[in-house]
């Protein structure tokens, strides 16, 4: 049930509300105001006019890559670690043996279109051989595109 009020109280709170009201908009507004005439506070990026000079934050994670040395060989041991963690089976990690009868890495393919970008895969990595890029332009009519094979080297180690 709700309590009646007096006419006098509804006044007094019509007043109020007249008065913190508009107070209430110039507070948000200032904030508007601030970087209306300082746009050089303005955080914002400017996408895409700044294209060229965008660079993304350290933590950011893009899509999979393998890292390689100057030759292309990377450190991939086919142990199958980030195979194991990826949540979602977006990586596959195919061994083969090389000449000595040693297990090496024969393809690592990366379904991107199923990865969510979690990070367990590089964290899971023993060697350091995979990290997140910084790309962030990967959007893509074929989806051709979004299975990759990382190693640009096959069966070598």
């Amino acid at each position: 049930m709700q309590e009646k009020i007096s006419t006098l109280q509804y006044i007094k709170r019509y007043l109020k509300r007249c008065i913190t009201g508009p107070w209430s908009l110039i507070c948000g507004l200032s904030v508007t105001l601030k970087y209306f005439f300082n746009p050089k506070r303005i955080v914002t990026e400017q996408y895409p006019e700044n294209r060229k000079t965008l660079k993304m934050h350290d933590r950011y994670r893009g899509r999979l890559e393998m890292i390689e040395d100057a030759d292309g060989n990377n450190h991939c041991t086919a142990c199958g670690m980030c195979e194991r963690a990826c949540p979602n089976a977006s990586i596959n990690v195919l061994a083969t043996k090389n000449i000595a009868g040693k297990k090496v890495l024969g393809r690592y393919v990366y379904h991107f279109a199923s990865c969510t970008q979690c990070g367990l895969c590089v964290e899971a990595c023993p060697f350091g051989a995979i990290r997140m890029s910084p790309a962030f332009e990967v959007a893509t009519t074929d989806p051709n595109d979004l299975e990759m094979i990382l190693n640009k080297k096959e069966g070598q180690g």
